[in-house]
């Protein structure tokens, strides 16, 4: 940098060019801010005109490699004396190209509120923020190491016009640790100041470099990308969402991280890393929430009052030079409390920069997504921004949200003001949702109605029809004959009934009731079973399942004969009294063979069921 310095003053020795106008500075008092990562420079001009034209603009020049750092400038003016001193409101700035003057630098013209005439005076008061200006070194450090930071600079105002009397006065940290400084006359070190001046007499173009190096642990927190979505809600709610890509831009860490002495003694091991940020939220935010890419994070404190906000939050790990995250930030804020009308419009008035403190932004998007149906769509920035519109396609629209798109490179703190954006909307346009819903449900029941009631078969006498007609007579009956064979079972059962019963009384003629009776109930379960079978062997859709229901039959009817059987053996023991082993004998292979029988049937009845 030090050659560029150079390289600049020797250009402007060779292209050094008259001054533009009779104007003086008759003082100049700067003073350069390196309290945090950002530089921020207050100039105080007094400027008088010694010509006799009338003069309109102050040239304002700037090194080309600090004007590509400069992120913010502004201008204000006073006039009077003392305690009648009146500040003007930021005076319109624009870069300018003068002819005749060295190609090194970067110029912006002033505009005054009115010209300045022969003899008047006036104080103009300039602010300008750089980033990137203050140069880890060394660039690499080791967790324990402090940082240390170079900023470069000119002890004297660089200016196309004379200066008479100039003041310099460089603040750094408190308590600061200063490497090295450059020394020039009437430098001298005042706590956490460097004092430059008073210079006297100085000619146009003057330039002398100067170099300091000290300690700086500061948070140097850069997101090299943000986006920030601002959601409009009729209904009464704004929602602010803003996705972080954020880096530590200071001096890198090299070696191995340890956690366990960052823990020990952070203040130490970790000097120049940060854990922490806080973020200034609208009062009234509510719903706040801070994840990122694994989820949410519960690290992270919420408090506020009538005025503001404050969140304070934590990344998953302590952010040490050179270290990247990414994260989202999300909150609600009443929608009352930032739009308004005007003139048959509504606009939304927002903060257009971040709520992190002295966070250096390399590319802020701001989208503000305006409800479907806005019409008429214009902003109003304070300063120069790109702008383009796109569409946005949530729950329930149908010709998607129109979405403004302003986006900016280099911010700082200094660009959080308030931005407008107006639009047309149609309060109509709040029912288009609730409607939709409202139509959609409706003609889902209507169709659920219309589908319960109707007869979609295409002819009552297609064969698909008749074919289903068929079908549900064959089940019909199979039912049947499944319920009659489950009723021949039950009267199966009261016949063991009954034997058990004679072998508890002896009671012969109360077993032989019980046999009549069951023979009867039998004969005309026989007699329901007929037709249903032949019904079953005359229909084509039964021929699949035929052969089980015969075979059912068959194996009840088989059943039916060995309970008989067993119970006229029981019986007839009773009356005649044969020997006892002989009975047994036979009552025993007749038991054996019931048990197999009964549990065919039952099985028989379980596959007809299943199909």
């Amino acid at each position: 940098m030090g050659i560029r310095f150079c390289l600049l003053v020797l250009s402007i020795a060779v292209l050094w060019a008259p001054c533009l106008s009779d104007l003086v500075l008759s003082k100049v008092d700067r003073r350069i801010d390196l309290t945090s990562q950002i530089v921020r420079i207050t100039s105080s001009l007094k400027i008088e005109n010694e010509g006799a034209d009338l003069v309109s603009q102050v040239l304002l020049p700037f090194p080309d490699h600090e004007a590509k750092n400069l992120a913010y400038l502004a201008a204000t003016t006073s006039e009077g004396k003392g305690k009648g001193i009146v500040s003007s409101s930021s005076l319109p700035i624009e870069v300018v190209n003068p002819k005749g003057m060295p190609q090194a630098l970067t110029w912006y013209s002033v505009s005054l509120p009115k010209g300045l005439s022969k003899g008047e005076r006036l104080i103009l008061d300039v602010l300008a923020v750089f980033t990137h200006s203050l140069r880890p070194f060394p660039e690499k450090i080791s967790q324990p190491e402090n940082q240390r930071v170079v900023f470069q600079d000119s002890a004297y105002y660089l200016s196309p016009y004379a200066v008479k009397v100039q003041l310099l006065s460089v603040k750094l940290p408190p308590d600061p640790k200063i490497e090295s400084y450059t020394k020039l006359d009437n430098t001298k070190v005042s706590g956490s100041e460097i004092k430059y001046g008073p210079y006297e007499n100085l000619p146009s173009f003057s330039y002398s470099p100067i170099v300091v190096h000290f300690e700086n642990n500061k948070p140097f927190a850069v997101a090299q990308e943000l986006v920030r979505e601002i959601e409009i809600s009729h209904w009464g709610n704004l929602q602010v969402t803003e996705q972080y890509n954020l880096i530590h831009g200071g001096a890198q860490t090299m070696g191995e991280f340890s956690r366990l002495e960052y823990q020990a003694r952070p203040h130490v091991r970790g000097a120049s890393a940060f854990k922490n940020l806080v973020a200034k939220l609208p009062p009234r935010a509510h719903s706040v929430y801070y994840r990122d890419e694994i989820g949410n994070i519960s690290t992270s404190h919420l408090w506020g009052d009538a005025k503001k906000t404050l969140l304070e939050f934590e990344p998953r790990y302590p952010m040490f030079g050179g270290w990247r995250t990414s994260f989202t930030i999300g909150y609600g804020l009443p929608l009352k409390d930032f739009l308004f009308q005007s003139d048959g419009k509504r606009f939304l008035d927002f903060s257009f920069g971040c709520p992190i403190d002295d966070l250096v932004i390399d590319n802020l998007i701001v989208k503000v997504v305006l409800p479907e149906g806005s019409r008429d769509i214009s902003v109003s920035v304070p300063f120069s921004v790109k702008q383009w519109h796109e569409t946005k396609f949530s729950h329930l629209d149908m010709v998607g949200r129109p979405v403004v798109v302003l986006e900016k490179t280099n911010v700082v703190p200094e660009h959080n003001q308030h931005f407008q954006v107006y639009y047309k909307f149609n309060k109509l346009s709040l029912l288009m949702e609730p409607l939709m819903l409202i139509f959609g449900f409706f003609s889902l029941f209507v169709a659920c109605i219309i589908y319960m009631h109707a007869d979609l078969t295409i002819s009552k006498s297609s064969a698909s029809y008749l074919a289903r007609l068929q079908w549900d007579e064959v089940q019909t009956a199979i039912q049947q004959v499944q319920s009659i064979i489950n009723r021949c079972l039950t009267v199966h059962d009261r016949l063991e009934a009954s034997l058990r019963d004679l072998s508890r009384t002896g009671d012969v003629q109360a077993c032989k009731a019980a046999r009549k009776a069951a023979d009867g109930v039998l004969k005309e379960l026989s007699k329901e079973l007929k037709p249903l079978l032949a019904f079953l062997r005359s229909s084509p859709q039964a021929a699949p399942l035929l052969p089980k229901v015969d075979d059912l039959v068959a194996k009840e009817k088989e059943l039916q004969e060995r309970i008989m059987s067993k119970h006229s053996t029981v019986v007839d023991s009773y009356e005649k009294k044969p020997g006892g082993r002989e009975i047994e004998n036979r009552v025993a292979a007749l038991q054996q063979k019931v048990a197999a029988l009964r549990q065919e049937v039952e099985d028989i009845l379980d596959v007809i069921e299943e199909i």
